[in-house]
């Protein structure tokens, strides 16, 4: 793990209010209406929120290399009403309002995996709605633990239960003991899931990937941590397709494995750069469902030689 890990700094944004007056707008116009009102608050954010766009525009100008300066910043927009749509249906579900038609592929692979009485390490991303992918986890009877900080706003907490634990739901934070490594391990070794977010390091170091077209730092802790388990490795990813409409899927799956006679730093590396890939083909056929707001590009302070 790093001694310094990129710290990533969020300005605190929606507010009790904000969250009641979408609720209303919901139950009152539908998916349709509340979508509607997010081209206003995001011209909002996108005008004076500078700290937001700047984030978004990190992904913009290396996922859209050929846009002008005004063309991208119809990208930020159209990012920020995909995001905002992505929460409203995250109360949408949790809040019983309704469902979506969610189409799901990958169940028996996984089913197998989790046969063999391992336990499982599910590597997500800050791309579609993760919400979404609690369908897919219904198929399994094990504990999902997920790995997540405690959420600091408590307007998104109470309003989208973000850091709630109940059932089968299980919530390790890395700011725990050794960022909660011995949680996960002791999870993992009872065969329960893990979940981690693919693109967060979680304080451990990152690894230097090409990722859309540029050298890019990335997380790497889901794949160590599975490596020293003995756990496979699932890429749960999941994608607004309608106004209704989601698809949840394993779009990769890898059994990382430490061998001796090579560098760890190497071997670590290499299943990082292919979870790069996994993302790249993501945003291929999804390119405005990608919500990671964070400049990966920019050298972190304390970073590992590529």
């Amino acid at each position: 793990m790093t001694d310094a890990p990129r710290k990533i700094r969020a300005r605190r944004r929606g507010n009790a209010l904000g969250f009641w007056f979408f609720k209303i707008s919901l139950r009152c116009f539908g998916l349709r209406g509340a979508y509607g009102l997010l081209y206003i608050v995001c011209t909002h954010y996108l005008l004076f929120d500078r700290a937001a766009t700047g984030a978004a525009l990190a992904y913009v100008r290396h996922r859209f290399p050929g846009h002008g300066r005004v063309r991208r910043l119809f990208d930020v927009h159209r990012l920020f009403v995909s995001q905002g749509r992505n929460l409203i249906d995250r109360f949408y579900l949790i809040s019983g309002a309704g469902r979506f038609n969610t189409r799901v592929e990958g169940v028996e692979r996984v089913r197998e995996l989790l046969a063999a009485g391992r336990g499982l390490v599910l590597v997500t991303a800050h791309v579609g709605n993760w919400q979404t992918c609690m369908a897919f986890l219904d198929a399994f009877d094990r504990k999902v633990n997920l790995v997540m900080r405690p959420e600091d706003n408590p307007a998104v907490q109470d309003s989208l239960r973000i850091s709630l634990e109940s059932g089968r739901l299980g919530i390790i934070s890395p700011e725990g003991y050794l960022g909660g490594v011995v949680e996960m391990m002791n999870a993992l070794r009872r065969g329960e899931i893990v979940s981690l977010m693919g693109d967060r390091s979680y304080g451990f170091s990152p690894r230097v990937v090409q990722f859309l077209g540029d050298r890019a730092w990335m997380a790497s802790g889901a794949y160590h941590v599975a490596a020293m388990a003995g756990s496979p490795v699932v890429v749960l990813l999941s994608a607004k397709t309608g106004l209704r409409d989601y698809e949840v899927g394993v779009a990769a799956v890898s059994e990382p494995s430490y061998r001796p006679g090579s560098p760890k730093a190497d071997q670590l590396g290499a299943w990082v750069q292919e979870f790069a890939h996994t993302l790249e083909r993501y945003l291929d056929r999804h390119p405005y469902q990608c919500f990671l707001f964070d400049d990966i590009w920019k050298e972190p302070a304390s970073a590992p030689a590529a």
